[in-house]
């Protein structure tokens, strides 16, 4: 733990509990250079339309849709069954307003649509997003997908200053649900707030791993490593190889590589590891899969690669990092639900089970416990 970071985060958060918008806006001057309304106009919409050319609004257009196809399968029914008489299950709701954090910098629509699409297909009604402004504007691809998704509550906020108007309702309603990456300063104050707000996870450095055996395009793999370091100098890239010439192919600065007597020693290190991303480019690929136990996602292939899911497969991008993989998975519809336990209890079972809770309460010491369910005829 980083105590001088938790510091610094924890009195920001502070200060913007106590004191409010006006705290909101100095940090915003501080750290983003705006002093300007927060929230994005109309007008502002329009013209980020109009600058975007005809053909990267039909690629956004089908890169949504392509999205939508695949999220859609994930939303479950309700599950409900009659047993004894009795209505038994679970019913499915859906988290009633999220915030979206987007980071600034580079700009990054892919990341909206990753975290919208699967939130407008489970049914939440309410989004706001937050991105930091660059030069006082919000990057106008960022503003076409949140117009396509029907969002229009977007919020020119960055860093800690924004994780804390969206967790507190400050200058803004409250939302339920914190979404969405950031730096380190965004990733410690989404854990400082959770509790007060339900998170998404805390998104670490981007991270690949390669197994691969001789048959592997040694090109095809290289760029695959190397378009993960291209995040930032944090990222982490392993391959994992039975072939001493990719090896040394692949012998690059930031990329870690592990010659290994076996594909079945590749992937137990692979599991050690539990990477975000997972490439298995071999000859026969879907036998590794069953080997495979952490990882956020498994791409297959030599036509698999971790870009190409970032962006226009329709596989979702938000996955765990920092080892875990090993007790967490990929953003899904179900991320934006909560199931909701049904019961509906006949006579006849109730009195014929009733003993079971009798004698429970009176292990556990609760009488007030047992007396609800004596009490019943």
């Amino acid at each position: 733990m980083n105590y001088e970071l938790e510091s610094y985060v924890a009195e920001i958060l502070r200060d913007i509990r106590e004191r409010g918008i006006e705290a909101v806006r100095e940090y915003s001057r501080r750290f983003d250079g705006f002093d300007g309304p927060f929230r994005v106009s109309e007008e502002e919409f329009r013209e980020a339309e109009e600058v975007i050319p005809e053909k990267d609004r039909e690629i956004i257009e089908r890169t949504i849709k392509r999205l939508w196809d695949y999220h859609e399968r994930q939303k479950p029914k309700d599950e409900l069954f009659i047993k004894n008489g009795s209505l038994y299950g679970l019913i499915y709701r859906p988290i009633g307003r999220i915030g979206i954090y987007v980071p600034g910098g580079k700009p990054l629509p892919s990341t909206l649509m990753m975290v919208a699409v699967p939130a407008r297909i489970a049914g939440v009604k309410e989004i706001a997003v937050t991105i930091p402004p660059k030069d006082g504007k919000v990057n106008p691809y960022v503003l076409y997908v949140a117009k396509k998704l029907g969002i229009s509550e977007v919020y020119k906020l960055g860093g800690v200053q924004a994780i804390g108007a969206m967790a507190y309702g400050i200058g803004m309603e409250k939302v339920d649900k914190i979404f969405g990456p950031g730096n380190r300063f965004v990733n410690e104050a989404k854990r400082q707030v959770f509790g007060v707000v339900g998170i998404d996870s805390l998104a670490g450095p981007s991270e690949i791993a390669v197994i691969a055996d001789g048959s592997a395009d040694k090109e095809y793999v290289l760029a695959d490593l190397l378009s993960q370091l291209e995040h930032g100098k944090d990222s982490r890239a392993w391959l994992l190889t039975t072939s001493r010439e990719l090896a040394e192919y692949c012998s690059r600065d930031g990329i870690e590589v592990i010659l290994c007597e076996t594909l079945e020693e590749c992937a137990k290190k692979v599991n050690e590891i539990a990477p975000e991303h997972l490439e298995i480019i071999t000859e026969n690929p879907m036998r590794i899969v069953d080997l495979i136990e952490n990882a956020g996602a498994i791409y297959l292939g030599p036509y698999t690669p971790v870009p190409s899911a970032d962006y226009f497969l329709g596989v979702n991008h938000v996955l765990p990092t920092g080892g875990t993989a090993r007790f967490s998975g990929v953003l899904t519809v179900m991320d934006f639900l909560k199931p909701i336990t049904l019961a509906m209890v006949s006579r006849e079972e109730f009195l014929a089970e009733r003993e079971l809770g009798l004698r429970l309460a009176e292990i556990e010491g609760m009488e007030l416990h047992r007396r609800s369910m004596e009490v019943r005829k």
